[in-house]
């Protein structure tokens, strides 16, 4: 099966902290694994920097001048980032591994960590990642067959999605079966459905 451009993409693991030598240290481990590694001292030195279109993951310290790491995590969405967090911190307590769990966080360690588990968590993120992107692609193709529909086209489609047969489609929208059977058969083409189920499902997908 040959495999996409998106599938090969070779991940990134982004690291925002200030500590110059922790970040020469997590990037000296995790090239010894073959992983590549984008490291910033600040969260407005990593927003200021080109991200790569690759699956990845953050790493990212609690505590640091300006932007603290936890401000930062909780406003990511509105910066259109969507990567896995991995909290470091050498200042964390229970309550605060809580609230960044609450918020999505994939794990919370505590300087100094077992190498091991940063390691295993960045795989989950990296894992975790690759499956999001992955349904946002096949999501923008399904988008992009609906977008290929006529009106007309898109109304069969809803129609069948509500479980209409073509008799019925036609009567609610003032057409011959004929037309109807047309648009059902151009439906299924466009939308790249091999059977009836398939299309139910693309439909439900696309909250029609």
């Amino acid at each position: 099966m040959e495999r996409s451009a998106e599938s090969l993409a070779q991940p990134v693991i982004h690291i925002v902290d200030d500590d110059a030598s922790m970040r020469l240290a997590l990037e000296d481990l995790l090239a010894s694994v073959g992983l590549q590694v984008r490291s910033h001292g600040s969260v407005a030195d990593f927003l200021a920097s080109e991200r790569p279109d690759a699956p990845g993951c953050l790493i990212l310290d609690i505590r640091m001048p300006g932007q603290s790491g936890m401000d930062f995590h909780r406003q990511m969405e509105s910066h259109d980032l969507r990567l896995p967090v991995i909290f470091i911190t050498g200042h964390g307590d229970i309550a605060m591994g809580v609230e960044a769990m609450k918020n999505g966080a994939i794990e919370f360690l505590s300087k100094p960590f077992r190498d091991q588990d940063l390691l295993d968590a960045i795989q989950h993120g990296l894992e975790q990642d690759q499956t999001r992107r992955g349904r946002e692609a096949e999501m923008a193709l399904l988008y992009g067959h609906w977008d290929a529909l006529t009106a007309g086209e898109q109304a069969v489609m809803r129609g069948v999605a509500r479980g209409l047969l073509n008799k019925q489609i036609a009567d609610e929208l003032g057409l011959s079966e004929v037309t109807v059977k047309v648009r059902r058969g151009n439906v299924m083409k466009k939308m790249q459905a091999r059977t009836l189920a398939d299309l139910i499902r693309m439909a439900d997908r696309l909250g029609l």
